[in-house]
């Protein structure tokens, strides 16, 4: 394993290229249509995978695939079911904000093999406390879905694609806001339970975001 030291600009720039050359199977291996590349950009909020993900829109259509960006944070649980042990209690932080099985069902089913297309790109509007009332979208074969956020690993839900952005517990307990301090042993528990750097396909250090880096196996693969 190496660590590979890497310009944010040119981190957006590989994993573009990396992506767009990856194809999704059809319903069945080698038949069917295309279907959809399912990319989880997985991360605590100070290590910004909204940013990334939101980054990789642009190079990624202009490589030719449509793109549809979903963020976890726009699945969350009603309140009434998310802040049920309390407002900072970090283990309902971690185990049932996300609305998963609306994730999956809105997001990840149809975009799978043999799905529809037919995506939901938002289920709650946390600040209301409501449905979002979103519109339904319309992903063609090819297409790539982005869904970024917290603790997307390690509870079965269904990605082609891997990208995991690693912090030093020191530097996410200094960049996190520290009215969200609270979060902090949540994260303790993830690297713990589910060691998302350990199986990502695409690990990236993001202690500074300034100087972010690849971590790569020793034949250069990531």
């Amino acid at each position: 394993m190496r660590v590979r030291p890497i310009s944010p600009q040119l981190l957006v720039a590989e994993l573009a290229e990396r992506l767009a050359g990856t194809e999704p199977a059809g319903p069945l291996a080698g038949t069917g249509p295309a279907g959809r590349l399912r990319v989880a950009v997985d991360g605590a909020p100070a290590a910004g995978p909204d940013q990334l993900a939101a980054a990789l829109i642009d190079p990624l259509r202009a490589l030719g695939r449509p793109v549809l960006h979903v963020r976890a944070d726009d699945f969350l649980r009603p309140a009434s079911v998310r802040l049920e042990r309390g407002r900072h209690n970090p283990d309902a932080y971690y185990e049932g904000w996300v609305d998963d099985a609306g994730l999956r069902r809105e997001v990840l089913d149809p975009a799978g093999p043999g799905g529809t297309g037919r995506l939901l790109p938002s289920l709650w509007d946390a600040q209301a406390d409501r449905a979002s009332r979103a519109a339904y979208v319309a992903l063609p074969p090819g297409g790539v879905v982005l869904v970024s956020g917290t603790f997307l690993l390690g509870g079965g839900l269904p990605f082609e694609v891997v990208v995991h952005l690693e912090m030093s517990p020191a530097a996410l307990d200094r960049r996190t806001d520290p009215e969200l301090a609270w979060t902090l042993p949540a994260f303790d528990r993830y690297a713990a339970e589910v060691a998302p750097a350990s199986f990502a396909d695409v690990v990236v250090r993001v202690d500074d975001p300034r100087r972010p880096a690849l971590v790569e196996s020793t034949d250069g693969a990531v």
